[in-house]
């Protein structure tokens, strides 16, 4: 079924969410920076917190503040404990293997959704695309090595259980985005997430360092910028088109660590990362012919 978006439309879409991918890989190379020095929960405090003012910004210049206060609060308080785990997961190993591994295992996150959304929304997934689900976990069982002397490390496996979070939040997502405004799930993701691992954080809060201001704003910009053109993205394309643009992240954040930290993947971890993102394609693919054949 052709899109229904003009070619300069989906051109500019495509453009956005190039723009966004771009954003948050330099937003979570700010926070393996920051995580050398500061704990996990601390940098995502610090995450949430830069991100708001700018965000805040965006909300008043779209006109929707009122929208902010007319919100679902019990699913917007789950997604926040979601995220607070999600974030704390992701930090913790981002902190201790290169960026492109840690992409290589969140990506996943994708299958588990679609996983998820059987149970939980009562969605039907047809064997080719449960069949994309296993690959994908094949591909991640590849990047870990839990066999023989594999790599099965405590940060593998918390970034495992941080696209788990991700997946189940993306869930809360589907349901609010049909009752809450775009810009009311993004302010209260934030707030909470500050809020939450800040009061999480407290005891253990390192004191901050002048030197780490910038990165810390650079943090709460990209991630505002790229919040702001992955919903540009989303307003402007089909998401079954634009949704397999994320996968370039791995391309920014292979770069981001040859030239910071003078890391690179190994062979089986591209290996893993292929068959994960080859699964992801395909499901994306698959999705787009069923709600082809059954509109909803």
């Amino acid at each position: 079924m052709p899109s229904t978006h003009p070619p300069d439309t989906a051109r500019r879409a495509a453009l956005w969410m190039l723009l966004a991918v771009l954003f948050f890989a330099l937003m979570d190379a700010g926070m393996k920076w920051l995580a050398a020095d500061y704990p996990p929960l601390q940098v995502a405090t610090l995450r949430g917190a830069a991100a708001l003012p700018p965000v805040f910004v965006w909300v008043l210049l779209s006109g929707r503040a009122a929208s902010l206060l007319r919100v679902h609060w019990r699913l917007h308080l789950l997604r926040g404990v979601l995220g607070i785990a999600m974030m704390f997961g992701f930090v913790y190993g981002l902190a201790r293997m290169p960026m492109s591994t840690a992409y290589a295992i969140v990506f996943v996150a994708p299958l588990l959704v679609t996983a998820m959304a059987v149970p939980i929304l009562g969605e039907k997934v047809g064997p080719r695309r449960w069949s994309a689900i296993a690959l994908g976990m094949v591909g991640v069982l590849v990047v870990l090595r839990p066999t023989g002397e594999g790599v099965v490390t405590l940060a593998g496996l918390a970034l495992l259980a941080a696209a788990a979070c991700y997946s189940a939040a993306a869930i809360t997502v589907r349901v609010l985005a049909q009752r809450d405004s775009t810009e009311a799930m993004v302010f209260w993701f934030l707030a909470l997430l500050a809020l939450g691992a800040g009061a999480l954080a407290w005891r253990g809060w390192v004191p901050i360092q002048a030197h780490d201001l910038w990165p810390i704003a650079g943090v709460g910009l990209a991630g505002a910028l790229g919040q702001v053109a992955l919903t540009h993205a989303f307003r402007l394309g089909e998401a079954s088109q634009i949704a397999p643009l994320e996968y370039t992240g791995l391309v920014w954040v292979v770069l981001l660590d040859l030239t910071v930290w003078q890391l690179l993947p190994d062979r089986v971890t591209w290996i893993g990362a292929a068959i994960i993102i080859a699964s992801g394609l395909y499901l994306l693919r698959r999705e787009r012919v069923h709600v082809v054949a059954e509109p909803p």
